[in-house]
């Protein structure tokens, strides 16, 4: 299951920790929208984790409603109705919309993946009624977890959002310092985290 873990060095270490976005009221501006930067990357990258649970519960779920109902269709002639229900669905929770890519997608998938690591979920009429049941609680646990730090994550890009619109508001900070900064703005390479 994920867990933050204190004094951790994975970006989701840092942004959880206390003091991240302690006195950022004293800090430069810059520096504050790093920050906000880094912690809404660890939102975005959280929030595709959720996504990926949620179609492995769906697929789980789809055959368990399967079984109960005798139905002679598979999950996998189901898969495209299944995974688009949550697609088209009514939205849930504090989406945002997000202007970044997850940064780390294939180690998100292996970690996905690695919940469960015996099941192939390309056949899942294979698995017993058991084996489906544990590993739908499994995904549910995992995804709780994940959804729980992407709240707190949540709260800590509010708080720096809150902080810049504050500067602009009180003049401590203005638009053309920003259009300034990104017309000069170089690119960042960012140091590869753990996995």
């Amino acid at each position: 299951m994920m867990e933050v873990r204190p004094g951790g060095r994975r970006r989701i270490d840092r942004v959880l920790a206390p003091d991240y976005a302690q006195d950022c009221e004293q800090r430069p501006l810059n520096e504050v929208r790093a920050l906000r930067d880094e912690a809404a990357q660890e939102e975005t990258d959280l929030s595709y984790v959720r996504r990926l649970l949620h179609g492995r519960i769906d697929i789980v779920q789809a055959e368990q409603q399967r079984r109960r109902d005798g139905g002679s269709t598979s999950v996998v002639e189901q898969l495209v109705a299944i995974l688009a229900k949550n697609a088209v669905g009514p939205a849930t929770g504090l989406g945002r919309y997000q202007t970044q890519v997850p940064s780390r997608a294939e180690a998100h998938r292996r970690h996905v993946e690695a919940l469960v690591s015996d099941v192939d979920l390309s056949d899942v009429t294979s698995l017993s009624d058991d084996k489906l049941l544990e590993t739908l609680r499994a995904y549910r646990a995992e995804e709780e977890a994940v959804s729980r730090h992407r709240r707190e994550v949540q709260l800590v890009v509010d708080r720096l959002n809150e902080e810049i619109a504050r500067r602009y508001r009180d003049g401590g900070a203005s638009v053309d310092e920003l259009l300034n900064a990104q017309r000069t703005r170089q690119p960042v390479v960012e140091p590869r985290e753990e996995e």
